[in-house]
């Protein structure tokens, strides 16, 4: 323990206040976040993925924000050596380390100090796996998944197809499937020491409602006009992912009108936060805090604050 990196992680849905706890901690802790969401590396592509401004940051660092034109693809393993290196730098300079964000992948494979075995790549194989998800579907390659690595393909969300082409690949190319790859990662030690600070609602429509005003603030600020100036440009399939885009395409190209639209988008928005709370329940060393349960933030930031300070002293 005493080797290894202290970091304060805060994690949870989209829209429970991750950044806003994060900077927090910051100031009170000497410390600079590291943000673990895989959109908001993307440049231009500010409102929708919510990306902290100069006020929300309050003078703290924040590292792996905007620093990728959309066009570019980004992977978990470009990640996990990307921030790997911003860590050591905040520690080295005597600062603590705090990682925000909702991308489960991302903080798992940091935190588990998961290796990725890039070089075994074969970009015929996986141009031959999109073309089977295109013509046959995307549960075909699940199914074929599931013959080798059952584990993988129950794990992986079906659309993810990315991850579904690369657990296919890894075996076809290693023989050893992901499963059996992501157990040999992790049995290499951490050289992380994590205080995890989940945020949740006790209440699931409390978080909600806080989605749903946050998509019409969204709007306020220019989602649209920010929408159609990335969609005008090329875009990488990861960038494309990113919700609060593909919904309003509709009503750019007048398919549809905007209150239309902007509920598909409030809908999607739910079903995200809803898989990313599945995806960290799984972690039973994070501490849950429940937002609607505090009367104000900083009565939040009070316990969070306890809670690690409670976790180094032991």
């Amino acid at each position: 323990m005493e080797n290894k990196i202290p970091v304060i992680c805060v994690v949870g849905p989209t829209a429970s206040g991750k950044t806003a706890l994060a900077v927090k901690l910051a100031l009170k802790y000497n410390g600079e976040v590291v943000s673990a969401d895989s959109m908001q590396i993307y440049k231009d592509m500010d409102i929708a993925t919510a990306k902290p401004d100069t006020e929300e940051m309050c003078g703290v660092a924040h590292h792996l924000i905007g620093f990728l034109p959309p066009s570019e693809t980004y992977s978990v393993a470009q990640y996990v050596q990307d921030a790997a290196a911003v860590i050591s730098d905040i520690h080295s300079r005597g600062k603590v380390p705090i990682i925000a964000g909702g991308t489960g992948l991302y903080v798992d494979s940091l935190l588990n100090n998961v290796t990725f075995s890039e070089s075994n790549s074969d970009e015929k194989l996986r141009e031959e796996l999109r073309k089977k998800a295109e013509i046959q579907g995307a549960q075909s390659l699940i199914d074929e998944l599931a013959q080798f690595d059952p584990e993988s393909a129950e794990r992986i969300e079906p659309n993810n197809i990315k991850r579904v082409i690369r657990a296919i690949e890894i075996y076809r190319t290693t023989g050893i499937t992901m499963t059996e790859h992501n157990r040999r990662s992790k049995s290499i030690e951490s050289p992380y020491s994590a205080v995890k600070i989940g945020l949740k609602a006790q209440n699931r429509q409390f978080l909600y409602d806080r989605i749903n005003m946050r998509v019409d603030i969204m709007v306020k600020h220019g989602l649209i006009e920010e929408a159609k100036a990335v969609l005008s440009q090329p875009c990488s399939q990861t960038a494309q992912k990113a919700i609060g885009y593909k919904e309003i395409v509709p009503y750019i190209n007048g398919e549809a009108e905007l209150d239309d639209v902007l509920e598909e988008l409030k809908k999607q928005t739910r079903r995200y936060a809803k898989r990313q709370l599945t995806w960290f329940m799984r972690d039973e060393h994070i501490r849950w805090f429940d937002i609607d349960m505090y009367e104000n933030s900083d009565s939040l930031f009070k316990d969070a604050c306890n809670y690690i300070d409670e976790v180094w002293r032991r």
